[in-house]
């Protein structure tokens, strides 16, 4: 029975080390889909089992877990920049300045508070203790992975000679983060005495009169002005966002041309943004009802995917549609969203390209598009490694900061995050392929947190109790502080001075702690997707600012 004894318990063994791994993240995720009161933890109950795993003695070679750790963290934290990448630099545009201000908001106080009691205990409790805490408090694993990145780099350079296990406040601090974010929303609640009811009406106005979203109307060619102009008159005369998908003259149903010449009586079928229709019908005519689909002409609207690498970054009017396939391109679909197909507008691979004109013309374009999903199940490994690269580079640059004895460094979190960030973002204009499927991205990003979680929890638990029992439970009350008093403050600041829909509340304060449970809460309690809209906007600025300011603490402060 040696072998049995030799895989459970010989740190050396290769098979020992995976077959822990294994144990630790499967009894974890199963853990995490059980619900208490209708909230659950989700995949950081590996954590909690890899504590546990830690107390009872069983554990790997310490090289092997920290090299895992190290690279879940970045699988974790590339996918996650990625992900927000596409909607980091938009979410300040419109009403989401405000609500990213009020984020930021957040994270300041939070750390204000974490200080406050950082100093009233300052003989009991250190900084990167402090920071693992803080973390915890506000459900940041990412935030945690920075700061021990941070703490490897300082023991390498010789600034330290010992990693603490900061992963015990975190821990401690983890559970009561979840429940104190939910009980913030329950309390300003009750506050301003909110009732669902009214702030969904409140929502379905807005949506109703929502000026981002494209829509079809039929216009009938009543103004004498703009009979004999062509459609380039009319676009300069105008000087509004709008593309004629087809006109209907007499019996015949065209695809028109910048050239087109406009008579008396002609429909218009038009896409345009809602803001805009009042404008065109001053200049056209009244709008009509017309059902395009039941007259019989050989023209016909298709959707076609992007999915050629070729295609990635070139803008819709390179493609001379118009000219060259004698089509006209309506929308462009984004991840859910939909786009007026302006001339200057970039193509990215995974967008859908409406566009109008004869069934052979469109087969034609879409053989040149790629039109394949088979191609975008593919994954796209040289963005994913090329990423990590230049990230690890960016995060290995010293950065002298006057005061601080250490130069501070972006790590192994911080310079991959920003570089995914910007890749998500820009990638196109320099022909990277950034587009990754929700399933493949969701995978990466959950390997990646399950392996880092699993390392954390192996390495600390074996002095997790003795910590908890010699003083550590005052941590739980700590994190409770840190997490509940920012949130009610700016909770209460948006409803009672920005008058924000409750909805987006709930979404504000799950998003500003990146909580994923709060957020579940939040969207089964509203019955609508406004508190995930509100998640979305804050999510990447908060996710960049809990990354940085961890790595800040410690550098400052320790």
């Amino acid at each position: 029975m040696d072998w049995i004894q030799s895989l459970l318990f010989n740190d050396a063994s290769v098979a020992h080390t995976v077959i822990l791994y294994a144990f630790v993240i499967a009894v974890g995720v199963a853990l995490g889909k059980l619900k208490f009161f209708g909230v659950s933890l989700g995949v950081t109950f590996v954590l909690f089992v890899g504590l546990i795993a830690g107390h009872f003695g069983f554990s790997a070679e310490k090289n092997i877990l920290h090299f895992v750790q190290e690279f879940g963290l970045i699988l974790f934290i590339y996918s996650i920049g990625l992900q927000v990448g596409p909607s980091f630099f938009s979410s300040f545009k419109r009403g989401g300045l405000t609500l990213n201000m009020l984020a930021v908001g957040i994270v300041a106080l939070n750390i204000v508070v974490a200080l406050v009691i950082y100093f009233m205990n300052q003989g009991s409790v250190s900084m990167p203790m402090m920071v693992g805490i803080l973390s915890g408090a506000v459900t940041n694993t990412p935030g945690l992975g920075a700061a021990q990145q941070t703490l490897s780099q300082l023991r390498f350079d010789g600034s330290i000679t010992e990693v603490p296990e900061i992963a015990l406040g975190y821990a401690a601090a983890y559970p009561l983060g979840v429940i104190g974010i939910i009980a913030s929303m329950l309390v300003i609640r009750a506050i301003f005495k909110v009732k669902l009811d009214k702030e969904n009406q409140q929502i379905e106005e807005e949506n109703q009169s929502s000026q981002l979203v494209p829509h079809v109307v039929t216009y009938q060619v009543e103004n004498k002005l703009i009979v004999g102009k062509t459609l380039d008159d009319l676009a300069k005369l105008i000087d509004r966002n709008f593309v004629v998908s087809r006109i209907k003259h007499n019996d015949e149903v065209i695809i028109p041309n910048s050239d087109t010449i406009l008579e008396e009586g002609d429909l218009l079928l038009v896409v345009l943004s809602l803001q805009d229709e009042s404008a065109l019908e001053a200049f056209i005519g009244r709008p009509v009802e017309m059902n395009w689909e039941a007259i019989q002409a050989p023209v016909v609207s298709r959707r076609i995917l992007v999915t050629r690498p070729e295609i990635n970054g070139r803008k819709i009017g390179s493609l001379r549609l118009r000219m060259g396939y004698r089509l006209n391109a309506t929308r462009v679909n984004r991840a859910g969203v939909d786009l007026l197909a302006n001339p200057n507008l970039e193509l990215q691979i995974g967008d859908r390209l409406t566009v109008v004109g004869r069934i052979e013309d469109i087969n034609r374009l879409a053989e040149k598009l790629g039109n394949s999903t088979k191609r975008l199940h593919e994954p796209n490994m040289v963005t994913l490694f090329v990423g990590i690269f230049l990230g690890i580079i960016l995060g290995s640059i010293p950065i002298a900061i006057p005061g601080m004895s250490v130069p501070m460094k972006l790590g192994l979190a911080g310079g991959p995050l920003v570089v995914a960030i910007l890749l998500g973002r820009f990638g196109h204009k320099i022909h990277l392929v950034t587009y990754t499927s929700t399933g493949a991205s969701l995978m990466l990003r959950e390997v990646g947190i399950c392996l880092f979680l699993a390392s954390v929890g192996i390495s600390a638990g074996g002095e997790f109790v003795n910590t908890i029992m010699s003083g550590g439970l005052v941590w739980v009350w700590w994190g409770f502080l840190i997490t509940v008093i920012p949130l009610l403050v700016i909770g209460i600041i948006a409803r009672a001075h920005y008058k924000i829909n409750y909805c987006s509340i709930m979404g504000l304060l799950s998003g500003a702690c990146t909580d994923p449970p709060a957020l579940a809460y939040g969207n089964k309690v509203s019955g609508n997707d406004a508190p995930s809209v509100a998640y979305s906007t804050v999510y990447p600025l908060t996710m960049f600012l809990r990354v940085l300011s961890a790595q800040l603490l410690i550098l400052l402060f320790y």
